[in-house]
């Protein structure tokens, strides 16, 4: 192969490079990215206000007394399978986006689990997972606790809600008494 026929060999890669180069170059300028004013997606989610100022309570409709006295723990362990993406419910479980949930009903909040690190607002809300607590909270987490890091919206209706808190009472070597319905 003589000179000649080397020369149009590299010119014709020197070319090729140069025709991407430029296309490069045009393409970066006609496609120019402009820099988010806040990173992420927004979001559009429906906000349930109770009149104004104050964040949606937890407001269940039927009192938890009532409604345990018809709960199904089996239903409620088939309805529980949606809580099975972020929580364990065997015993020394280990926990997982969610603490382990075995024993949890006359638990205290926001403590234990199995060194479980809980949300500055579980922490602060104190006191015992009572029937009525559970009921409230879930109903609407983020109502009855403002600040958890649940991002579960929660169960609304109440016979399945009640079967779920029915069901975490049968996860424990003594499980609290049912409350009693009062007239």
């Amino acid at each position: 192969m003589d000179s000649f026929e080397i020369n149009k060999i590299l010119g014709a890669v020197l070319a090729t490079c140069i025709v991407l180069l430029v296309t490069n170059f045009a393409a970066n300028a006609w496609f120019a990215p402009h820099p988010l004013e806040k990173p992420g997606f927004a979001i559009a989610a429906k906000e349930e206000t109770g009149g104004g100022k104050e964040p949606a309570k937890a407001e269940p409709s039927e009192p938890i007394e009532k409604l345990l006295q018809t709960a199904s723990a089996e239903k409620g362990q088939a309805a529980a399978k949606v809580c099975q993406t972020c929580h364990t419910f065997e015993k020394n479980g280990p926990n997982r986006v969610g603490p382990n949930l075995y024993g949890v009903v006359g638990d205290h909040k926001g403590e234990g689990r199995n060194n479980f690190n809980f949300s500055a607002a579980m922490k602060g809300k104190g006191g015992t997972w009572t029937y009525d607590d559970l009921n409230a909270f879930l109903t609407n987490p983020k109502a009855f606790i403002p600040g958890t890091a649940m991002g579960f919206a929660g169960i609304k209706k109440d016979s399945q809600r009640a079967d779920v808190i029915a069901y975490l009472r049968t996860l424990s070597e003594s499980p609290v008494p049912l409350p009693t319905a009062s007239k």
